[in-house]
């Protein structure tokens, strides 16, 4: 019954911003950490970002610090990351994910996650 669904990639200049979505069905987010990952062919599907159920907590991966924002709206259901500033290397699919169990802990690997969206690509052009 829990189906996350990933909207808003697409291709985007050096530079530029995009905004991607996560919305979820089966369940309130309310208490629940969500997440961001993204994962390119032959490499290992790493952190972007992920935000507590409360949104007051906070954590990114090194190579987008400062560059990308992860945020919520629990009354819709939806979890945005706000890229500014891409770079070549941000191109990626990128998946959003949370746990079956709620908990306030930023787990930073993907194992740790239990559902996940299809990902939508975000590909960077110079």
């Amino acid at each position: 019954q829990v189906q996350l669904v990933e909207s808003g990639g697409g291709l985007v200049q050096a530079g530029g911003s995009l905004r991607l979505s996560c919305t979820v069905s089966g369940r309130t987010l309310s208490h629940f950490v969500m997440a961001w990952f993204r994962q390119n062919p032959g490499k290992d599907r790493e952190l972007v970002a992920a935000i507590t159920g409360s949104g007051v907590n906070k954590i990114y991966g090194d190579p987008v610090k400062g560059r990308f924002t992860i945020s919520r709206d629990n009354d819709k259901n939806t979890v945005f990351l706000h890229m500014d500033s891409v770079k070549l290397d941000d191109t990626a699919r990128y998946y959003c994910a949370m746990p079956e169990y709620w908990s306030d802990t930023l787990y930073p690997k993907s194992y740790q996650y239990d559902y996940w969206g299809q990902g939508t690509q975000v590909t960077v052009s110079t």
